[in-house]
């Protein structure tokens, strides 16, 4: 439960007490609420935040949990916390994606003083906090989307009916003007005759209601006459009768003139609350309304007891289904492949008024200085969408030009692939950083040894390309089927309009379209109005790979389709030019879904050589990319996107960023990898089952759990409780692995003795007896890649951090963190002993200086001081940061390919960053530490010209006085020396003193 309001905190996240939350709220009452606190900006400032710590707010971590810990992360360098969405949702969502109320706070989040107090607490510490808003869609189960129950009541004719993306016309003639409902847990039929569907009168209203478990099914007013006809014949009474009446005569759901509408939306509460006195002022007609709604239950052993329930939901705008039909029929846009999260049209100006009401309201404020748009790739038009929210937000808060408020989009960008210049946000979310700074820690040498290895162990010769082909040609049969059927029905009725194109049959149209969709190079296109040329590449690229992909698809079909994507169609009239934009319009919105459950939730699961690469936003076929990569990457942000968002962990991510970082180094060991899965496998072949003839698990599923063994084994040797504690983690995980691959079980057909099986090996592996030959085995060789792998991780923390860009830093990732995808990687931080940490790195504790915490690194405090020194450069010179140049550093030496080095500079501030990588290669497998001149020798990292005459650079994190050395006509840094306390070296120049403003939030001048 939750605390009253003004009553003492429970006892918060692990570490995060009530004392720390009071505290909180009494530092923002001292400086007072309404301030925005001592280094806040004027709200006619855009704020370009410095650093910030994304949090998962839920019912079990809550605005005043969060209000705990932001001293702890103001001390740590944060200026901005990133929150998870925090408007109403659907009862004990986890999540917060699943809106139905965009217009009010999560009641099981906090209350809007809970959420004020929070944002004093901010304030006071000179932070801000950005939210993570969801435009695309809503959430509809139970009754909790007041939207979508008035659909299901009025259908075309409700007032909410163009919020939603549905289609009224489908193909199926029995469905039209219905929108379908797939809530079953069976047929339909099978329910409604084991009397599971229940008519239910609501006094409070004075509505009729069908319910299904949690599912409420609003009845038609206008049907409400089937039921009171059997009230009259239990009781007389005049006002029942006209009441009766006055229902039947409400205007039908297809009078859409807009004074029809209003009168039935009018009359229809007028009468339901007259019903509603009725049956509370008169028990005689109250009880037989109840009468009345029960003879609609029937009994199981006499099918036809049900016709009369069955006749009446016939009547509905609504066609109740089986889970399954949704697959092929369903007729609303929906996020992916989820029935309960209805697409909203928010292209549509009255929808983007009413679903941005309050978070314009917050912005106008000053209450939120920044935004994160989820799933972009979903709306209508995009550009259109971010265009128009920058233009309101500059309308509240009174800002001038494009980018009116810090605004960073979810858009999965391929690795050719640039998000389109002329959209008013600065940025993306991370997800391409967090796959470039991954592929530069990977061993690109190794790619046909690791290939070898994979393909041998697992017996197939799997390649990425047709893996990801076959996962979208899946997905296009399967769950998302009906949305090519919709696509499919566009355009069969655009080529009917010309006699050279009708012959196209239906088939050969749905054919052509699923095999351009397969081939799509990107999540989606940006086509309008006109057609960019980038756009125009990848459309070309598609239909050319899909002709060579299914050449017994006759070639005009694939030029049809190319044309009407390209807009190029002939049109004689207004009619069809506007039929033909509107299909490619809708095009470009499923091919984005389409992708990403193809990609991210199937194919990320098949394709198993080396996991770490298997990421959203990834490419497994891309193996490694190099420090060049990196630089170019970089280079072009900097030119660009200077502002955009790096990020390495989130919410989203399949494996956090550690298990990624850990498990690169098995690129750097391919042969004792292979001799060590060959080995394990013999061990654990009594494990196995078969099931008629097949094993269990499969040799991929074998191969995926040994890498998260090695990415996710504990650095200390857990107590019994926490070993048993992991192992359930592990199990939970590979069956979730399984499920997203569809190889042998799936969420829609799951195989239960395959999971049962699978469930028995892991925790048969895991199990901790002194004759497990496997798990002492694993240990041993886990060993060093788990050293290797810290290594890796401070190399990309150090790269993160200082980069171009505002780095995220997701929940309790400033130490080391080994969690796998949701809900692994949204389990309780513990802030307590985080704070415990810092305070000793604060204090200069014994056992806190450089060198020390690299010898023992397991506790997590070398990650955390790395993240906190740069943290507090960042807040020292923000604008370093923010504006500073990027220059690639030039290394020399023997040592050079293990070395990525950069410089920052603005004005006389200058870093250089140097971050080494494939350590394995570098040391080989002692325990020594990659330091001094024993390893490094004479690798000279190269200054700019400009940075030649510099006198001395100042370790920021060792506090050592570097000086410029000379190396025939080099000048630059020595590495021995830049790294001879600790893994990774950050070294300044210029930056002894702080900024003359340094500031929490970082105002810039709008674009």
């Amino acid at each position: 439960m939750r605390p009253a309001p003004g009553s003492p905190a429970r006892s918060l996240r692990p570490g995060a007490s009530c004392g720390c939350w009071r505290a909180g709220v009494n530092h923002a009452e001292r400086h007072g609420a309404a301030r925005r606190g001592a280094d806040a900006v004027d709200a006619a400032e855009l704020v370009i935040p410095r650093a910030t710590y994304r949090v998962q707010l839920n019912a079990g971590f809550t605005f005043r949990d969060a209000t705990a810990i932001v001293p702890y992360l103001a001390q740590l360098g944060i200026s901005h916390v990133y929150c998870s969405p925090y408007f109403r949702a659907r009862s004990g969502s986890t999540h917060g994606y699943d809106v139905v109320d965009h217009n009010s706070f999560n009641p099981e989040i906090g209350e809007r003083d809970d959420f004020e107090l929070f944002v004093a607490a901010l304030r006071a510490h000179g932070m801000g906090h950005i939210l993570d808003i969801v435009p695309n869609h809503v959430g509809i189960l139970g009754a909790d989307n007041a939207w979508w129950m008035d659909v299901l009541e009025n259908g075309e004719a409700s007032g909410y009916a163009a919020f939603f993306d549905i289609d009224w016309a489908p193909s199926n003639p029995d469905r039209a003007h219905k929108v379908l409902v797939p809530v079953l847990a069976d047929p339909y039929g099978t329910v409604l005759e084991r009397g599971e569907l229940e008519l239910r009168f609501e006094p409070h209203s004075g509505s009729f209601a069908v319910y299904y478990r949690s599912q409420r099914l609003p009845l038609d007013p206008r049907t409400y006459p089937r039921i009171l006809d059997r009230v009259a014949a239990l009781v007389a009474n005049t006002e029942l009768e006209n009441t009766r009446r006055a229902l039947a005569e409400l205007p039908d759901r297809q009078a859409l003139a807009p004074e029809q509408v209003a009168e039935r939306c009018r009359e229809k509460e007028r009468h339901k609350q007259r019903l509603a006195a009725l049956a509370a002022g008169n028990p005689e007609v109250g009880a037989a309304i109840e009468a009345a709604v029960r003879s609609f239950g029937g009994t199981a052993a006499e099918p036809a007891s049900f016709d009369a329930l069955h006749e009446l939901l016939e009547l509905q705008a609504y066609h109740l289904a089986y889970w399954r039909v949704a697959a092929e029929d369903i007729n609303y846009r929906r996020f992916f492949d989820v029935n309960d999260l209805a697409a909203l049209r928010v292209d549509n100006e009255a929808v983007f008024e009413v679903t941005h009401r309050l978070v314009l309201q917050l912005i106008g404020a000053g209450m939120i200085d920044g935004l994160r748009v989820d799933h972009v790739d979903g709306l209508y038009d995009p550009a259109g969408y971010v265009r128009r929210l920058q233009e309101r937000i500059g309308a509240v808060t009174g800002r001038r030009g494009a980018r009116a408020l810090y605004l960073v989009v979810e858009k999965i960008t391929a690795s050719f692939e640039h998000l389109p210049s002329d959209w008013p946000v600065h940025g993306e979310t991370g997800y391409r950083f967090a796959n470039v700074v991954n592929r530069m820690l990977v061993d690109s040498a190794t790619r046909a040894r690791m290939d070898r290895v994979y393909r041998a162990f697992i017996d197939e010769p799997l390649e990425w390309r047709d893996v990801a082909y076959e996962c979208q040609q899946l997905v296009l049969r399967r769950s998302l089927a009906s949305e090519l059927n919709v696509a499919t029905n566009q355009l069969a009725r655009i080529a009917r309009a010309d006699r050279r194109t009708r012959d196209f049959t239906y088939n050969g149209l749905r054919t052509a379209l699923a095999e351009v969709i397969a081939c799509f190079p990107v999540y989606r296109t940006y086509v309008a109005a006109t057609v960019a040329d980038s756009d125009r590449r990848y459309i070309e690229w598609a239909i050319a790979t899909a002709r060579r992909r299914h050449a017994a698809t006759e070639a005009s079909v694939f030029d049809f389709v190319r044309a009407a994507l390209l807009l190029e169609l002939p049109a004689p009239t207004d009619e069809l030019r506007r039929r033909i934009r509107a299909f490619a319009m809708k095009f470009q919105q499923i091919t984005a879904p389409i992708t990403g459950k193809g990609i991210e939730d199937t194919a990320l699961y098949r394709f198993n050589r080396l996991l770490s690469l298997n990421e959203v936003g990834g490419e497994p076929g891309n193996y490694g990319g190099g420090v060049r990569a990196f630089h170019a990457d970089a280079e072009y942000r900097v030119r660009h996107w200077p502002h955009e968002m790096l990020a390495t962990s989130t919410h989203d991510t399949k494996r956090s960023e550690d298990v990624r970082a850990r498990l690169n180094v098995l690129s750097e060991m391919s042969t004792p990898w292979r001799d060590a899965v060959r080995r394990w496998s013999r061990i654990n072949r009594s494990r196995k089952r078969d099931l008629e003839g097949r094993q269990a698990p499969s040799r991929n599923d074998e191969y995926h759990f040994y890498q998260t063994l090695v990415g996710t084994w504990p650095l200390t040797e857990p107590d019994p409780a926490g070993a048993a504690a992991y192992c359930e983690r592990l199990a939970a995980y590979m069956i979730k692995a399984a499920r997203e691959a569809k190889l042998r079980t799936s969420w829609t057909e799951s195989d239960a003795p395959y999971e049962e099986a699978l469930l028995q090996f892991v925790r048969s592996a895991l199990e901790p007896r002194d004759n497990n030959l496997f798990l002492g085995d694993f240990i041993e060789f886990q060993r060093p890649v788990a050293r290797f792998g810290l290594l890796n991780s401070l190399s990309q923390t150090l790269c993160k951090l200082t980069a171009p860009g505002v780095p995220d830093i997701y929940q309790g990732n400033e130490i080391w963190d080994f969690s796998l995808v949701d809900p692994d990687n949204r389990r309780a931080v513990d802030y307590r002993r985080r704070r415990a940490l810092l305070a000793e790195l604060q204090h200069g504790d014994p056992g806190t200086a450089p060198r020390a915490l690299a010898q023992r690194m397991e506790d997590g405090r070398a990650k955390l001081l790395l993240t906190w020194k740069t943290l507090q450069l960042r807040r020292a010179h923000p604008q370093l940061f923010r504006d500073g140049d990027y220059r690639r550093l030039r290394v020399r030496g023997v040592r050079a390919p293990h070395l990525c080095a950069f410089a920052r500079r603005w004005r006389q501030q200058s870093l250089v960053v140097v971050a080494p990588r494939l350590y394995r290669r570098l040391l080989g497998d002692e325990g020594a530490l990659p330091l001094g001149e024993a390893v490094w020798g004479e690798t000279l990292i190269e200054l700019p010209r400009e940075e030649r005459s510099r006198a001395t650079y100042r370790g920021v994190l060792d506090g050592a006085q570097l000086s410029p050395v000379r190396q025939g006509e080099s000048v630059g840094v020595l590495a021995a020396q830049a790294l001879a306390e600790f893994p990774v070296a950050l070294l300044a120049c210029g930056c002894d003193a702080p900024d003359a403003d340094p500031d929490g939030a970082t105002p810039h001048a709008a674009a």
